[in-house]
């Protein structure tokens, strides 16, 4: 038996029984949260992920049945939860852990979840539901991991008055992901909080050209016939000096800042089915940062399978922690309850605790 593995497993048990876990259960009768129950109702009675929505707006359904179902931690977890076992459905436990073992490294982690589109353009939905309480739950659980310790940098504020004003949508109409500005928006306010513990960074390494780039969103592809006119979106993309803004600069795995996460921080980054390349998140915080940052992130979830993925990494370096400051976790805020789970407990057939990092 691995002594190592057990004290983990032990220690994140202990965590979660030890937290505070938050006041009584919100959302389950308000109004908005009762429209985006019933918009996702009658998308799985269809047989559809998408959720259409006023002026050509897209929605992913398991957002909106996110949004539905109230408390989503704590004794309520296992209830309202898409985990594949009852036993990792509490987002809670994980992510104390996940604190725990880098404060133990003298890393520090900033938590980055990804608003809700729905959330920040809520009057697009059916019906332009009530939005007095939208997103509440979210920002009690945000209320909850800050009294744990966690850092959390909730964007929505941001988003919620960048969306007030003039300029380009922060999410794509016709794609889950946040849009071009809505990517630019997060990397200033990551690296707002990240620039006073960097050393002199060198911004004028790399520069920024916005581009208008006409997409096949995900939301989009899953439109039955006839769909609409695709949508063209506004991007940044930042190359590097040297190379007349051209070429995209790469990440860095000895760079101190660790971007991890789903895929919010491929789009417009990695090609293919992610649209785009050089216009992403590690993108952008490679231009307010002044330098690249580390990238692990997967196309799935950014729970537990982007863990899985940083565990293999440091498991084949063993210096790799050695000049890491900082691991930004971004992920969409969905991923609280429609992720295959959180998982703390040590798992054999991959070597080790899932959280282990």
């Amino acid at each position: 038996m691995n002594i190592g593995r057990v004290i983990a497993a032990f220690l994140a048990v202990w965590l979660w029984r030890t937290a505070d876990t938050g006041a009584e259960p919100v959302g389950h009768d308000d109004a908005f949260a009762a429209a985006c129950g019933e918009a996702a109702r009658a998308a799985q009675a269809a047989g559809t992920t998408v959720v259409r929505g006023q002026d050509g707006w897209l929605f992913l359904a398991s957002e909106l049945r996110h949004l539905s179902v109230g408390q989503f931690w704590g004794e309520y977890a296992a209830e309202v939860s898409r985990a594949t076992r009852p036993a990792w459905a509490d987002p809670l436990p994980a992510i104390l852990d996940v604190k725990r073992q880098l404060d133990e490294r003298g890393v520090r982690l900033l938590l980055v979840p990804v608003p809700p589109k729905a959330v920040v353009y809520a009057a697009a939905l059916p019906g332009a539901p009530d939005t007095t309480s939208a997103g509440s739950t979210l920002k009690q659980f945000y209320a909850l991991l800050r009294k744990n310790g966690v850092e959390v940098l909730d964007l929505e504020p941001d988003f919620q008055k960048a969306r007030a004003s003039e300029g380009d949508p922060l999410f794509c109409r016709q794609d889950s992901h946040w849009s071009g500005r809505g990517c630019v928006l997060a990397s200033e306010r990551i690296a707002s909080v990240l620039r006073p513990m960097l050393t002199a960074s060198n911004r004028s390494a790399a520069t920024g050209k916005w581009d208008n780039v006409e997409i096949a969103g995900d939301l989009w592809k899953a439109l039955e016939e006839p769909r609409p006119p695709r949508e063209t979106v506004r991007l940044r993309r930042v190359g590097s000096i040297a190379s007349k803004g051209d070429e995209p600069i790469a990440p860095q795995t000895d760079s101190p800042v660790l971007l991890l996460g789903d895929s919010h921080n491929l789009i417009f980054h990695d090609g293919g089915d992610m649209l785009a390349r050089g216009a992403g998140l590690p993108d952008q915080l490679a231009l307010e940062l002044g330098m690249p940052v580390d990238l692990v992130a997967v196309r799935g979830s950014g729970a537990t399978p982007a863990r899985i993925n940083l565990l293999r990494r440091a498991q084949k370096d063993p210096k790799y922690w050695a000049g890491k400051r900082v691991v930004v976790w971004c992920f969409t805020a969905r991923e609280f309850t429609e992720s295959d789970g959180w998982r703390t407990v040590p798992n054999a057939q991959e070597g080790s605790s899932i959280a282990w990092l």
